[in-house]
């Protein structure tokens, strides 16, 4: 089966470049010019990945990512012709797995989207594998090898969540709405306090993967081939 990308932008060359682009890959593509009529083809397609366009009229890219989120499980790229941090923040706290700033080469596009279609494969495993490093969500455990790791409950949300996105950027803030809950009175010095455990647990058991601090953002898990 032909996977499904929505092309959410209202410059319709980008929506014909992409288009061609993607179709060559083999993926079948369908179109939007703006947020609603977007919000109309996620109702009467099955899409699996979305290119959207931050700057659109009506609904923008920021309140159909958030719509995404709330109603959808797939990967969201944001295109904007804005680069700088808070902008990007933005994005990330509407919930986009990725950011690529106009102009853009259109392959690189496509390996970013390569890349997330795979990763989201992972996410409805129980078990996540990282080269030696496995992440058993049934029993809660992590091995390294045949080295059997036990976590107390949070470090292990917060590490099972990380490694479920690789590459992902998470704010401090979702992290704890994610883990915590969002009725949770622990702030963000939390996050940080269970990252830098850890980091202090793992960094000198396996260099499979590295919890990276993205500076005015949040955490990411890479995962090191």
């Amino acid at each position: 089966m032909k996977m499904t990308i929505l092309v959410a932008d209202d410059d319709p060359h980008i929506r014909e470049l992409l288009r061609f682009y993607l179709e060559k890959e083999g993926y079948q593509v369908v179109s939007a010019p703006d947020g609603e009529r977007a919000s109309e083809l996620l109702e009467i397609e099955q899409i699996h990945l979305a290119v959207v366009d931050v700057m659109m009229p009506g609904k923008n890219g920021w309140e159909l990512c958030r719509e995404l989120r709330d109603t959808y499980d797939l990967p969201v790229i944001l295109l904007t012709a804005k680069g700088e941090v808070r902008d990007k923040e933005k994005g990330f706290m509407a919930g986009t797995d990725d950011y690529l700033t106009k102009p853009f080469e259109p392959l690189e596009l496509l390996y970013r989207i390569k890349a997330l279609l795979r990763r989201y494969q992972m996410v409805s495993k129980q078990v996540i594998v990282m080269n030696r490093t496995i992440i058993d969500r049934i029993s809660h455990v992590v091995k390294i090898g045949e080295e059997v790791i036990y976590l107390p409950l949070k470090e292990f949300e917060l590490l099972a969540q990380l490694a479920s996105f690789p590459d992902r950027t998470f704010t401090r803030d979702q992290l704890l709405e994610l883990i915590w809950g969002e009725d949770s009175e622990s702030d963000s010095r939390t996050i940080d306090v269970h990252i830098k455990r850890l980091r202090e647990k793992f960094t000198e058991k396996t260099d499979d993967f590295i919890l990276v601090t993205v500076r005015g953002l949040g955490y990411k898990l890479e995962v090191r081939s």
